[in-house]
């Protein structure tokens, strides 16, 4: 069944905040999604239904049947296939109107400074500090939003990292390269639904940047207690001494 623009995203339409204005905004906007595991399948999922014209899925990784227990944007039958041409095909399967490209490597300094530009948000759902580091760093240069993302056992964080804004912090702020290496999924354990509640998160935060709408998680870190279904908000701020941003 074809279905008109109208019907498709009319429930957005009929938000105040949003309209026809707000629609045609996601329409013609480019969103980066670096990591398509916990963290980007959903958020590419529901931004791809938002309606957002242009989405670039970054991720060098292929699907094993251990990511299904939270990795939405995968099935069974996927198993193996890169997560960027998997995750493209769950797009598409919601919203073919979406124009979805794919890297599949692990891109270097230059070729982030080339794409982030390009783009009007930037999803950091990867799982390393080198790739956060790189990631925020080109936003940082390039003056584009981050949304940062990340999950372990039971626990979520989530900020937002605006560049545009006078003083405020970045990445770099909260993190330094004595952060030392970090648990993974595999080690420490992830609860799925998790993820997909931080994911989710991260795609409000760019839908609500990308229409210029309430209060952005700029200067601000949520963080998410799944056991106790707490959330807490921490206020950051910029590191006069800070290596990128200062």
């Amino acid at each position: 069944m074809d279905l008109t623009p109208d019907q498709r995203y009319s429930r957005h339409t009929s938000l105040e905040q949003i309209g026809e204005l707000g629609q045609q905004k996601l329409r013609d906007a480019h969103i980066l999604v670096v990591g398509l595991g916990g963290l980007g399948s959903p958020a590419a999922l529901y931004l791809a239904a938002a309606g957002v014209g242009k989405l670039t899925f970054a991720d060098f990784d292929t699907v094993e049947i251990s990511n299904l227990q939270r990795q939405i944007a995968h099935n069974t039958h996927r198993v193996g296939q890169l997560k960027t041409e998997s995750a493209r095909t769950a797009c598409l399967d919601i919203n073919p109107d979406c124009e979805i490209n794919t890297v599949d490597y692990a891109m270097e300094e230059e070729e982030l400074n080339a794409l982030v530009p390009q783009c009007n948000v930037v999803l950091d759902c990867s799982d390393n500090f080198p790739t956060r580091f790189a990631v925020n760093a080109a936003c940082v240069k390039h003056r584009i939003p981050l949304v940062s993302g990340a999950a372990i056992r039971f626990d979520g964080q989530i900020s937002v990292y605006d560049s545009r804004q006078s003083h405020a912090p970045c990445y770099r702020c909260l993190h330094n390269e004595a952060s030392g290496a970090i648990d993974t999924c595999a080690q420490a354990g992830i609860l799925g639904p998790v993820v997909g509640m931080v994911g989710c998160v991260q795609a409000i935060e760019a839908i609500k940047l990308l229409c210029g709408i309430g209060d952005s998680l700029a200067g601000r870190l949520v963080l998410f207690d799944g056991l106790t279904m707490e959330w807490n908000e921490i206020q950051l701020k910029r590191n006069p001494n800070c290596g990128v941003c200062s």
